[in-house]
């Protein structure tokens, strides 16, 4: 059977001699090519009471709404990578607060990070993977239209721990 698109057919999947899980391994040497869980960095992004929120220019999802958030970069903190989508997706400069939380979405193999952030000035305008950008009151949150669970996760976190400074980051609801 042929490998995935982009693997080489000179690796295979096994369970390396001392692991427990299958790897791709290269039958030639040995070498064992891990794939690891990507990470996510975003942030819910607030100015004067409302939050900052990008329609989505690209698959999945395109069309529906979701906070600036995005695969982070190699060499960069998930501080500064949160940073970057936003600017990215929304043209916002933007100032980390705190962490407000951490998701494990097994399924697509990702964990999300996602911090409070507030706007450094109200100058904000679509990036090239958003149609739209907008600051939103609570009560006009698009909560149908959301892209992801995790938005809807977010957000919800985020209402809770409002005004407050000194809180644990939040994970996975529970089902």
């Amino acid at each position: 059977m042929a490998n995935a698109p982009g693997i080489p057919d000179h690796f295979h999947r096994k369970v390396p001699e001392g692991d427990e899980r299958e790897r791709l391994v290269c039958k030639s040497c040995g070498f064992i090519h891990y794939e690891n869980p990507r990470i996510i960095a975003g942030a819910v992004v607030e100015h004067d009471g409302k939050i900052l929120l990008c329609k989505r220019a690209i698959y999945p999802q395109k069309g529906r709404w979701t906070i600036p958030a995005g695969f982070m970069e190699l060499g960069e903190t998930p501080e500064e990578g949160a940073i970057r989508e936003t600017y990215e997706e929304a043209t916002a400069r933007i100032r980390i607060t705190d962490l407000l939380a951490v998701y494990s979405v097994t399924h697509i193999s990702q964990v999300h990070m996602m911090y409070r952030a507030t706007l450094e000035s109200p100058e904000f305008s679509p990036g090239s993977e958003s149609l739209e950008v907008g600051l939103f009151a609570w009560d006009e949150i698009p909560w149908d239209d959301l892209a992801f669970p995790s938005v809807h996760w977010v957000l919800g976190h985020y209402r809770q721990v409002e005004g407050q400074t000194n809180f644990a980051p939040f994970t996975n609801p529970k089902p």
